[in-house]
C-alpha cells in the first residue's frame, strides 16, 4: 500500500504539471470522478484520498474525446469539513479544441437527525480554453485529380492563437442516510463567456440530480467504509441538464468484496433529438477493492457500448478509475462515530 502511496502522489503532480485539457467532461464512473460530479463529496470517505481518471470517447472516428482528471480530498474531522482540489483536462474534435480546469472544493458534514445528515459544498475553479485551426487541413493541400495530400501548407488565413480564461463558480448538496443518498449539483453558477470572440455566448449551467440506495444481500453487511467485506446490490441513478440537452443514467451495481460489477443505461428513449431517438449507450463495468488498515484501493474499468446512430463502430468509450485512500488521523485519538455516504465507489 505504501508503493501505492508514492505512485498516486508522482502521477498526481505528474497530472499537475502536464496540459492536456477539459470542457464539462463526461464520465460513466461518475461516482468514481467523486468532486467532478459534486463539490460536496469532498472529503467524503473521512479519510485522505487520491484519485485518476482516465475516458477515450468514440476512439474509432477522428471526432474523439480524450479527458483526464486528477482529484485529491481530505476530510477534518475536527471541523465536520472537506476540502478537495480537481484537476479536468480535455481534448475535442479535429481542430483541437483543448481545455483545462483547476477548481478548489469546500464541503460541511451537518448531522440534521441521528439518521440524516446533510453536506453543502462549494467550487470555486478556473478555466483556460484553446483552439488550433491550424490541425485542419483545406482543398489546397490536395490534389484535385487524386485527392492525395500533397502541400502542407495553406493559402487560408485563420487565428492559430485563439484561447479564452474564465472563472467558474459551483454548488451542491447531498442528503444521506447509511443506505441511501439523493444529490443535486449545479456547475457554472456565473455562466462565464465560453466564447474566444463573442461576449454574449455564455456557458449554460449544468444542473445534475443524482443518487441510490444500497440493499444489502446478507444481514451482516454494515456498508462502512472500512467495514467487512460487502455483499449490496445498489440502484442509482444520474440526471443532468445543460442548455437544451438532457441526459439519464440509469443502473445496479453488484458488490461482492472484493470485485465490483455494475451495468446502466444512458439515454431518454422518450425524448428525441432532431428527430433522433436519444438513446446513447449501455455501460458494463468491472471493479476490484481492496481493503488494508485504514486504506482503500479502488480500480475500475468500463466500457460504453453506442447504441445510438453512431453504432459500435464509433469504438464506444472507455474508461479507466483509479483511487485510494487512507487514514492521517492521530491514532491515539479515539475515533468519532462518522457514517459515511453509501454510495459506490465507481
Amino acid at each position: 500500500m505504501k508503493l501505492i502511496k508514492l505512485i498516486f502522489i508522482y502521477v498526481f503532480i505528474l497530472f499537475a504539471v502536464v496540459k492536456v485539457t477539459a470542457q464539462d467532461a463526461q464520465y460513466s464512473q461518475f461516482y468514481a470522478a467523486p468532486l467532478y460530479l459534486n463539490p460536496s463529496l469532498a472529503g467524503a470517505t473521512g479519510q485522505t484520498r487520491m484519485g485518476i481518471n482516465y475516458r477515450n470517447q468514440w476512439p474509432a472516428i477522428n471526432a474523439n474525446f480524450v479527458t483526464y482528471s486528477t482529484y485529491f480530498d481530505h476530510f477534518f474531522e475536527d471541523f465536520n469539513s472537506g476540502v478537495g482540489m480537481l484537476l479536468t483536462n480535455d481534448r475535442e474534435g479535429l481542430a483541437g479544441l483543448n481545455s483545462i480546469q483547476a477548481a478548489i472544493q469546500y464541503s460541511y458534514q451537518l448531522y440534521l437527525t441521528n439518521g440524516l445528515i446533510f453536506r453543502p459544498g462549494l467550487q470555486a475553479g478556473y478555466f483556460h480554453r484553446s483552439i488550433n485551426f491550424g490541425a485542419l487541413t483545406f482543398g489546397d493541400q490536395f490534389d484535385p485529380i487524386t485527392g492525395d495530400f500533397i502541400n502542407p501548407a495553406t493559402a487560408e488565413q485563420f487565428n492559430t492563437g485563439f484561447s479564452k480564461g474564465m472563472f467558474d463558480f459551483s454548488a451542491g448538496g447531498l442528503f444521506y442516510t447509511s443506505n441511501a443518498w439523493l444529490g443535486l449539483a449545479v456547475h457554472h453558477l456565473n455562466r462565464p463567456v465560453q466564447s474566444f470572440y463573442d461576449p454574449t455566448d455564455r456557458l449554460a449551467r449544468k444542473w445534475s440530480v443524482h443518487g441510490g440506495v444500497k440493499i444489502p444481500m446478507t444481514p451482516k453487511e454494515r456498508g462502512g467504509y472500512l467495514g467487512v467485506q460487502e455483499r449490496s446490490f445498489t440502484p442509482t441513478f444520474q440526471y443532468k441538464h445543460q442548455g437544451p440537452f438532457d441526459q439519464f443514467d440509469l443502473g445496479v451495481y453488484f458488490t461482492l468484496e472484493p470485485l465490483i460489477l455494475g451495468t446502466w443505461y444512458r439515454g431518454i428513449p422518450f425524448k428525441t433529438v432532431n428527430g433522433i431517438m436519444n438513446n446513447e449507450s449501455i455501460v458494463l463495468l468491472v471493479g476490484f477493492t481492496q481493503k488494508g488498515k485504514d486504506e482503500v484501493l479502488n480500480i475500475g474499468y468500463s466500457y460504453d457500448y453506442t447504441i445510438s446512430g453512431l453504432g459500435a463502430a464509433s469504438g464506444g468509450a472507455h474508461e479507466f478509475s483509479l483511487s485510494y485512500s487512507w487514514s492521517m488521523r492521530d491514532p491515539r485519538k479515539p475515533p468519532k462515530d462518522v457514517m459515511l455516504i453509501p454510495c459506490p465507489k465507481f
